[in-house]
């Protein structure tokens, strides 16, 4: 049994490890969120009382405090997904970005690298820093056939992800120079269960469901890689227990998708939802509607707007053995379902937190 530290474990795929790890392992752990806008304990609902989970409310650029955990718990691994990973707030405020993607990673592998000093060699062989990044730190592929692979050069184009790419270098850097025991791993774009409403997937949902248009950037050309987060979350197990020190993993859906597709993928699962009774409780917003897909409506682009990434997750799959369960298909149908399904969820946060707004604007 390990101790280990998840860092951003209130988030959207934090959580999706979380629960994974304590419904399949016998691993402790302990979930360190400052509890931002998009931090929820809500997703942690099913775990929070399980006895090998244990949360802390620590901002991950508090040095004093991070090595007070370190101290405590004496952790075997980091998985680090703390993170602001939004584009459209990186454009409206991207000091928000710098301070926790770049000098929150650089604070946590600074306390990383001084508690591995101090431990005993068998303590020491068995330690990981586990870094989750993004394919956008390699920036836009436009409309050629390439995919990123491990070997693709770092070409970020937005504030987030030049954000993500500094934070990739550090710990990069960490482990060459420091002999930190590190592996980093990028991810192409997640969905599912428990996202924060701002994304597509949930905003389009959700939107839809109250009547709203469907705003979508462009002409809606954009291709993204779409990987289920719980596929990822068992990505992530893997190459923290199995993957080799010092290597990139690209972790990947091999589900590439306009966002147009997407939208409309969306719009016939809740046409679909609509005739078989399930949208009784929306009644009041979408009673005259008769296909979704006319709430669609072309917005201007955001600056800056990537034309395509996609994911050649062939190494991860060679040598660690992972592949994705989910074909887009059945994992869109699971997430509107459980959108559905959950409105204890998702309700507090339209009513408190985000409304559905359009972010990224501010600055254009």
């Amino acid at each position: 049994m390990h101790t280990i530290f998840i860092t951003g474990g209130a988030g959207f795929i934090g959580s999706a490890v979380i629960r994974y790890l304590l419904q399949n392992t016998h691993h402790t752990v302990v979930n360190i969120d400052k509890l931002t806008y998009a931090g929820n304990l809500a997703s942690l609902d099913s775990i929070q009382h399980h006895t090998n989970y244990h949360f802390e409310q620590v901002d991950i650029c508090d040095r004093e405090k991070i090595a007070q955990l370190f101290s405590h718990y004496q952790p075997d691994a980091v998985m680090h997904l703390a993170a602001e990973s939004h584009v459209d707030r990186s454009i409206d405020k991207p000091s928000d970005f710098i301070q926790t993607n770049i000098i929150g990673t650089y604070t946590l592998l600074e306390i990383s690298r001084e508690y591995y000093s101090q431990l005993l060699p068998e303590k020491k062989s068995q330690f990981r820093f586990h870094h989750i990044s993004t394919d956008e730190v390699f920036g836009d592929l436009e409309d050629s056939a390439k995919l990123f692979t491990e070997q693709t050069a770092y070409s970020p184009n937005s504030p987030y992800s030049a954000s993500k790419a500094a934070s990739d270098h550090l710990v990069q850097a960490w482990g060459e120079t420091y002999g930190l025991p590190v592996v980093i791993s990028n991810c192409s774009n997640n969905y599912g269960p428990f996202q924060f409403p701002e994304k597509l997937i949930p905003l389009m949902i959700l939107n839809a469901l109250h009547g709203k248009t469907l705003p979508i950037y462009g002409k809606g050309d954009q291709i993204r890689d779409w990987l289920f987060v719980e596929d990822h979350a068992k990505a992530l197990y893997r190459v923290l227990t199995q993957g080799k020190i010092g290597e990139h993993y690209n972790i990947g859906g091999w589900n590439e998708k306009t966002n147009i597709e997407v939208v409309q993928a969306i719009c016939q699962l809740l046409n679909i939802a609509k005739k078989e009774g399930k949208l009784t409780a929306y009644s009041d917003y979408i009673k005259d509607i008769e296909d979704f897909s006319s709430l669609i409506q072309f917005v201007t682009d955001r600056p800056g707007h990537d034309k395509r990434y996609a994911i050649d997750a062939s190494k991860i799959k060679i040598e660690l053995g992972w592949q994705p369960e989910e074909i887009f298909e059945t994992g869109l149908a699971k997430t509107v379902d459980w959108y559905l399904e959950n409105t204890h969820w998702w309700q507090p946060i339209l009513e408190q937190r985000y409304a559905g707004q359009r972010l990224g604007v501010d600055n254009i």
